[in-house]
């Protein structure tokens, strides 16, 4: 009786695995099977000699990243813009979560989570396009429709390095907030309306309903999102630090990040095996951090880390 069951059981979850099924091809060819060019990363690529007749080069790959008078530009721009956009991006994701679930109105609710999530589907091209037509120097909107009017003189902002930090947190936060808003959103969907029914009986008004009922019940979605988003502080996202800013010499020292840096290095070089020696290190230090974030997780709210 009991394999009759489990038999029943499996017939009932074939539509359920053959939904799976793509998404997990998708998952094996995307994020698994590239893994087999960390060996790049030790090799002297000789492409006549092919990835495994190629030479060993053992650590002599990484080198460039740390002989390099921009090592310490690069990696603290990445870690620190992270670090910025990790924790704004969380506030603003949750107000706005919280914002757009006070809305009675089914259907204004769909229009205004439309409109925020737009962003996030854009392509990097695309915003970056936009940012020009806002900043350019001849026809931009600051400098022909703004500035004058507070009788500002137009500013070059292409080469101006110290306005960047704040255009790159703006575009950054307007681009992906939407994303990290749908996922605070389901969550506070689905909290029981009961809790918040019982505080309305207490006489709790609405912020202290935020505060004592909403925030405490998106704590375990608040870690998962930030553990992994630690996994990733050591990256960047190359189309925002290279298309955004036209990859403008001028602005370095303020938007330099190991990606750019990477590319911009190895279109001299044409080196691969120190691509993928960038790429290793990235991922080496990445999984460090989630480690560390996840152990000092579970010392603290065992029910709330990975594993």
């Amino acid at each position: 009786m009991k394999k009759k069951d489990k038999k029943a059981r499996i017939l009932r979850s074939i539509p359920i695995y053959l939904m799976m099924l793509p998404g997990l091809i998708y998952l094996f060819c995307n994020n698994y099977m590239p893994m087999f060019g960390i060996v790049i990363a030790f090799k002297k690529i000789n492409w006549q000699k092919g990835i495994w007749g190629s030479e060993w080069a053992g650590l002599k790959n990484f080198e460039f990243l740390f002989k390099s008078k921009d090592t310490f530009t690069m990696i603290r721009n990445t870690v620190l813009y992270n670090a910025v956009w990790i924790i704004l991006g969380t506030i603003l994701s949750i107000a706005v979560a919280i914002l757009l679930n006070e809305i009675a109105n089914k259907f204004s609710k769909k229009i205004y989570q439309s409109i925020i999530l737009l962003p996030y589907l854009m392509s990097m091209v695309v915003v970056s396009y936009l940012v020009y037509a806002v900043l350019s120097n001849e026809t931009g909107f600051l400098n022909n429709s703004i500035l004058p009017r507070l009788g500002l003189q137009p500013i070059n902002w292409y080469q101006e390095k110290a306005y960047w930090p704040v255009i790159l947190t703006i575009v950054n936060l307007w681009k992906g907030i939407g994303f990290s808003m749908v996922i605070y959103y389901s969550s506070i969907v689905g909290i029981s309306v009961e809790y918040y029914e019982a505080a309305r009986l207490d006489g709790a008004g609405k912020w202290q309903q935020v505060k004592l009922i909403t925030i405490p019940l998106l704590v375990p979605t608040i870690i998962t999102l930030f553990i992994l988003s630690v996994g990733r502080i050591f990256a960047s996202d190359f189309g925002l630090f290279y298309q955004v800013t036209k990859n403008s010499g001028a602005l370095y020292p303020t938007t330099q990040t190991i990606d750019t840096y990477v590319y911009n290095a190895l279109m001299k070089l044409g080196n691969m095996s120190m691509s993928s020696a960038a790429s290793v290190y990235q991922a080496i230090i990445g999984f460090i951090l989630v480690m560390i974030t996840n152990a000092i997780v579970r010392k603290y709210s065992k029910e709330n880390a990975f594993f």
